[in-house]
């Protein structure tokens, strides 16, 4: 039997309905009562702090060391975009 075009399967109805509820790459999200998608996106973070966030949730389930490497050097960005921001202020 032949799938017609354009027919959508419940599945795919519910997961562009529901993108939130995906996680392509593991599950390692998943567990959390508040995604750190969603906790960035209502905080307003700007995107490194937004790594940060990411890369603390997920080190135990995923990276281990190399995450929490992550986090270390996304905060040195955080720090140089900051300085950057105080040079210019201050020219």
């Amino acid at each position: 039997m032949q799938k017609q075009k354009g027919v959508m399967t419940s599945k795919d109805i519910f997961d562009k309905a529901f993108p939130q509820n995906k996680q392509i790459g593991g599950s390692h999200y998943r567990n959390f009562s508040i995604q750190p998608y969603e906790f960035i996106s209502k905080n307003d973070l700007s995107f490194f702090q937004g790594c940060v966030i990411k890369y603390v949730c997920r080190y135990k389930n995923k990276n281990g060391i190399q995450d929490l490497e992550k986090v270390i050097h996304y905060c040195e960005l955080e720090i140089k975009k900051l300085k950057d921001g105080k040079k210019i202020k201050s020219s």
